[in-house]
This record gives structure tokens, C-alpha cells and sequence, in this order.
């Protein structure tokens, strides 16, 4: 697997070359994992991403595997829990954000059936598959993103300004930004 061309964001750790090849835009359909992806991302905002991918066994653990019918009843007490867990960000915003997210999750997937019908909508529920050559031709938004952002703060959603979409977007296949030349591209 070390002699494969791949994206030169992930060539400086073995945790993020193991993220590029098994989850980094591949489509996700499955709603938790997209509830978890979308949080983590929040999780990220001003850190770099190998700080949550190194914590996400721990934030799974915290978060009762992202299941947000319980992440949502969290009272006080949890809240202090987690502030006082080594083993994620404790950043006060960022948890309540989690307990929040649970609950404006769990009311768009009311609304919509599922929350993978309601997120998969702001492209058209088909991968965006890009054909960059190098890291600098991609944005870090697009009108996707902004439009993803601006609805899910409608919904409630926190910590999830374009840039955070756009990576979530990313994440979880939506947007294909493997680049021209890496093992990953279809």
C-alpha cells in the first residue's frame, strides 16, 4: 500500500493514508455514519483533522457511538463528563454543539425520512466527481457548501460553516476530490 500514488495530503501519517484509502470520498448513505462524520468535522474547526481521527475511537466512546437519541437527552452532568474526557477537544462550544447537532439531527431525519435523503440533496444526490491535478486548485467552499451550511444552521446544526461543509462533503463521497493520478480515482 506504501508505493500506491496517492493525494499528498495524506502521505505524513499512517492514520491518514489509512483515511484517504478507506473512507475519504466514497459515498456514505448510512445515516449515522454521516451524523458522526458531520460532527467530527464540527470537532476539527481550527485544529488540523489528524487531531479528531486520532481521538475518534474516544469521541465514539464519549458519544455513545454517535447514537443521538441519547446524545440528545445529555443533561448537565454529561456535558461536565465529557469537559473533563482527555480523550476529545474540550472545548465547551464544541460539546454543546454535539448535544445540539443530535437534536436538530434527529428532527431532519423526521422531516425527511432519513438524514442521508436530506444531505444528499445539495448535490443532487450524485457524487460531484472533480478532476484537480494538484491541491491548490481546490476551494475550501462552493456553492454546495454554502448552501449545505446555510440550511443546516436553519435546521438548528452548529459548527457548520461552509468550509466545515465542504470538508464533510468530502469526507463522506459527496464531492469526489481525489486528484488526477491518485490510486482512489474511479
Amino acid at each position: 500500500m506504501q508505493d500506491l500514488t496517492r493525494c499528498p495530503w495524506c502521505l505524513s501519517h499512517d492514520i491518514y493514508m489509512d483515511y484517504h484509502d478507506n473512507e475519504w470520498g466514497i459515498p456514505c448513505h448510512d445515516d449515522q455514519q454521516l451524523f458522526e462524520m458531520l460532527c467530527l468535522e464540527g470537532a476539527q474547526a481550527g485544529l488540523s483533522w489528524i487531531t479528531v481521527l486520532k481521538k475518534r475511537d474516544s469521541y465514539r466512546l464519549a458519544f455513545d457511538g454517535f447514537d443521538a437519541e441519547k446524545i440528545a437527552q445529555y443533561d448537565e452532568a454529561r456535558r461536565e463528563t465529557l469537559m473533563n474526557n482527555p480523550g476529545i477537544v474540550r472545548n465547551r462550544l464544541k460539546v454543546n454543539a454535539f448535544i445540539e447537532n443530535a437534536k436538530a439531527y434527529l428532527k431532519v431525519k423526521e422531516e425527511f425520512g432519513s438524514f442521508d435523503k436530506y444531505i444528499w440533496q445539495f448535490v443532487g444526490h450524485q457524487p460531484i466527481v472533480n478532476h484537480w491535478e494538484r491541491l491548490g486548485q481546490i476551494a475550501p467552499t462552493t456553492s454546495e457548501s454554502d448552501a449545505m451550511s446555510k440550511d443546516l444552521k436553519k435546521q438548528g446544526f452548529k459548527f457548520v460553516g461552509s468550509t466545515i461543509c465542504y470538508a464533510f462533503m468530502q469526507a463522506t463521497g459527496m464531492v469526489d476530490d481525489h486528484l488526477v493520478g491518485c490510486w482512489k480515482r474511479k
